[in-house]
């Protein structure tokens, strides 16, 4: 495994979350990053990921800092409501973003100009953590798809597997020993070259998403060992919530909301 130095400056931000962070990854999993060498060296980025956990963003972080990038991410909007995370968050240069709501435009924005300014921007576009059962890529939102077409950049697939057995997924508790193994497969670059200069259709940006998700799925069959399923887990289609935990019956959100109205509808805002 080849590693790069950082060139960039981290920035006070980054520099706390490093020195608290990464001790505490390196005591908790081990890491196996296969052609992390392909992450540019340099210059605006797209890596897209599936979703498994909500530790992903720090393993994430793990690989692309251990290749001499910062990565800036599209984080949900709620995580910013806290008033101290919201100003470290701003100070890491992350970008928030309304899942599921006509405001996620400003994300896309400043995303594209994250990329138009030399960074390396992560993106999950699956939008959530995953409900397919077997955990493997769900149908992609097309918010990757359209950073990639304005901006042009190099698009880089990123397969990861074992972030769910430090963390399952919506659990509270993570599993802490014995280590992880948490393995990251980079792929080469989706070309979306032939669709640059079409019209932003939907059939173009559902093209475009498509490849993106393909080539996600591919990595994570490669780290997997394993067929993905013929078709992607679609959340409209099997009725599932897109967004939150799916696994909280209706039930048990109508007695939430009747017991603690004003706490759920601050904790359905922030999912």
């Amino acid at each position: 495994m080849k590693v790069r130095k950082l060139q960039q400056r981290r920035g006070w931000a980054w520099s706390i979350a490093v020195a608290i962070v990464k001790p505490i990854l390196l005591a908790t999993t081990r890491h196996t990053w296969i052609d992390g060498e392909r992450i540019p060296a340099s210059g605006g980025c797209l890596l897209v990921m599936n979703h498994i956990s909500h530790v992903d963003p720090f393993t994430a972080a793990h690989i692309v800092y251990d290749h001499g990038r910062i990565p800036r991410y599209l984080a949900k909007s709620g995580l910013f409501r806290n008033r101290f995370l919201r100003f470290f968050l701003t100070a890491a240069g992350q970008i928030p973003v309304e899942r599921l709501s006509r405001n996620a435009v400003g994300a896309y924005d400043a995303a594209v100009r994250a990329v138009h300014e030399g960074e390396c921007v992560v993106v999950y576009p699956e939008g959530t953590i995953t409900r397919d059962p077997d955990l493997w890529p769900m149908r992609g939102k097309s918010g990757a798809a359209r950073i990639a077409l304005e901006t042009r950049c190099p698009v880089l697939p990123v397969g990861q597997w074992g972030a769910q057995h430090l963390l399952a997924p919506y659990a509270k508790r993570p599993h802490l020993f014995p280590r992880t193994q948490i393995t990251m497969r980079v792929g080469e670059p989706v070309d979306l070259s032939d669709l640059y200069d079409l019209p932003r259709t939907a059939q173009v940006i559902t093209e475009a998403t498509d490849r993106i998700m393909a080539a996600i799925t591919s990595q994570v069959e490669l780290v997997r060992g394993g067929t993905a399923p013929a078709e992607r887990f679609d959340v409209r289609r099997a009725g599932v919530r897109e967004i939150g935990n799916p696994n909280r019956s209706p039930e048990h959100r109508r007695f939430a909301r009747r017991r603690h109205p004003d706490q759920q509808r601050r904790q359905e805002e922030q999912r």
